[in-house]
C-alpha cells in the first residue's frame, strides 16, 4: 500500500546525510510517491532543496539522532554519509525501524577498520597489506613494517579527506597531521596500507534486492588526493577480471546482507584483483550512471531499499563524468560556463546548489555519453573545463 506523501497511508525515507547523492535519492523516491525527510549537520544540504521537508542535527549526537527519528517514525532510515553515530542506529533497528542495508552493515562501513578486517581477516579476500596506528610513533612502526611509499588513511574519513601517500619515513609526521585533520569525528586512528601497483581502479556496483543480487556494468575512475575526479562506463574488463570481482563483491555484500546498491571499489593488477572498500549506497563514481543506465544507482538503491524486484541493470550507452572543484571559499559563488558545457553533444550538467564552495569541494559534475568510453570521456572533460566556480568578494 502506498499512500500520497503526509498521508496517514504515506510510506516515509528519512535520509541521513544529503549531499549530492542524497539529493538524487530523494528525488527518485519521490519518482514512486514516497514521502522524504533529509537531515543534514547545515542548513541548505542539496537534498533538503528537494526533500519533503528538512532537519538539521548533529549526525554524531547519538540522543539527537534517535530523539528525531522516533519522533519522524520512518518506513527506512537511509545513512548516506560516515559521520553518523552507528550505535543509535543499532538501538533503533532492535527498536523495529528498518536501516538500510543494516545497522551491522552501516558500523561496518562507516570506519575502514571494521570492513577492512571483514574482508581481510574474516573473509580471506585478497587486499593490500594493512596496519593500524593510534600514534604518531605506531604509524612511524608501521611505515618501517610496510615500506614507503605506502598509504595513509584515517579509519573514518569520506571524499579522500586526511588521505596521503608517505614515500619517506620523515613524511610520517606531517601524514599522522594531515590524516588527523580530515578525520571524522575527531578521530585518531588511522590505516596504514602498503602501496599497490594496479593497473586500474573501479567501482563494482553491487545491488542486493528481493531478486537476489545484480551488478552493474564496472564503472573505471581516476581518483585525485584519494577523492574521483573522472569516472567511465564500463570499464573494459576480461572474463575472468570480472569473474573474480564480482566474485569479491559478492561475499562482501552477502556478509554484509540488507538490500540496497553497495559500491565496492576494486583494484585491478596483474596479479589479480584487490578489494580496497565498500560503501553500503551510492557511490560517488557511480554518478556517471545517471548518463549510460536505464536505471541509475539512485533508482536501483531506490527500488531495492523499498522490496521492489530488480532482476537486472542495462547499459544503454558508454558514458563518462568529470568533475568540477571549488578552488576558493566563499558563500557568494556562481557556477559559470553552462551554456558552453551544455553545447557539447550527448552531455548533461549537475550542479548540486551547495551553499557554500570551499577549496576542492565539489560542486558539479558534467556526464557525457559517446559510441565509446574514450569519446565520452573526452567530452566530459571538456565540458567540466567550461565550469567554473567565480567566488564574489563582499557578496558583490
Amino acid at each position: 500500500m502506498w499512500g500520497a506523501p503526509f498521508s496517514a497511508q504515506s510510506r516515509k525515507l528519512l535520509l541521513l546525510g544529503s549531499g549530492e547523492l542524497g539529493k538524487e535519492v530523494i528525488i527518485e523516491a519521490q519518482r514512486l510517491g514516497v514521502e522524504t525527510i533529509a537531515v543534514d549537520r547545515y542548513e541548505g544540504a542539496p537534498a533538503m532543496g528537494v526533500a519533503h521537508r528538512s532537519h538539521v542535527i548533529d549526525m554524531l549526537d547519538a540522543d539527537a539522532l534517535k530523539a528525531l527519528i522516533r519522533m519522524e517514525k520512518p518506513d527506512v532510515i537511509v545513512p548516506e554519509i560516515e559521520a553518523i553515530a552507528t550505535h543509535a542506529l543499532q538501538e533503533l533497528e532492535d527498536e523495529g525501524f528498518a536501516v538500510v542495508p543494516t545497522a551491522r552493515a552501516a558500523r561496518l562501513t562507516m570506519d575502514r577498520e571494521g570492513i577492512r578486517r571483514l574482508a581481510a581477516e574474516e573473509l580471506g579476500l585478497p587486499t593490500a597489506d594493512y596496519r593500524f596506528a593510534d600514534s604518531l610513533d605506531e604509524l612511524r612502526q608501521a611505515i618501517a613494517e610496510l615500506g614507503t611509499p605506502c598509504v595513509i588513511k584515517p579509519i573514518m574519513s569520506s571524499s579522500g579527506k586526511g588521505q596521503s601517500v608517505c614515500r619517506n619515513p620523515e613524511d610520517a609526521e606531517h601524514c599522522w597531521n594531515i590524516a588527523l585533520e580530515g578525520a571524522r569525528a575527531k578521530g585518531t586512528r588511522v590505516i596504514v596500507e602498503a602501496f599497490v601497483t594496479f593497473e586500474s581502479e573501479i567501482t563494482l556496483l553491487t545491488v542486493r534486492s528481493v531478486s537476489g543480487t545484480v551488478f552493474c556494468p564496472p564503472i573505471g575512475h581516476i581518483q585525485k588526493d584519494g577523492d574521483y575526479v573522472e569516472s567511465w562506463q564500463p570499464h573494459q574488463m576480461d572474463e575472468g577480471q570480472l569473474a573474480e570481482a564480482q566474485a569479491i563483491a559478492k561475499a562482501v555484500t552477502d556478509q554484509l546482507g540488507g538490500r540496497g546498491i553497495f559500491g565496492v571499489e576494486l583494484f585491478l593488477t596483474s596479479k589479480g584483483v584487490l578489494f580496497s572498500e565498500v560503501s553500503p549506497r551510492p557511490h560517488d563514481t557511480g554518478m556517471v550512471t545517471m548518463a549510460t543506465q536505464d536505471l541509475s544507482q539512485f533508482a536501483v538503491h531506490v527500488r531495492a531499499i523499498l522490496g521492489f524486484p530488480l532482476e537486472c541493470v542495462q547499459l544503454l550507452t558508454p558514458g563518462a563524468s568529470a568533475t568540477l572543484k571549488a578552488e576558493t571559499a566563499g558563500q557568494a559563488f556562481a557556477v559559470t560556463g553552462l551554456d558552453e558545457a551544455l553545447a557539447l553533444p550527448r552531455t548533461q550538467v549537475r550542479v548540486f546548489g551547495k551553499p557554500e564552495a570551499r577549496p576542492g569541494r565539489r560542486m558539479a559534475v558534467a556526464l557525457s555519453a559517446a559510441e565509446d568510453v574514450e569519446i565520452a570521456r573526452t567530452v566530459a572533460r571538456q565540458a567540466a573545463s567550461k565550469l567554473k566556480v567565480e567566488v564574489y568578494e563582499n557578496g558583490q
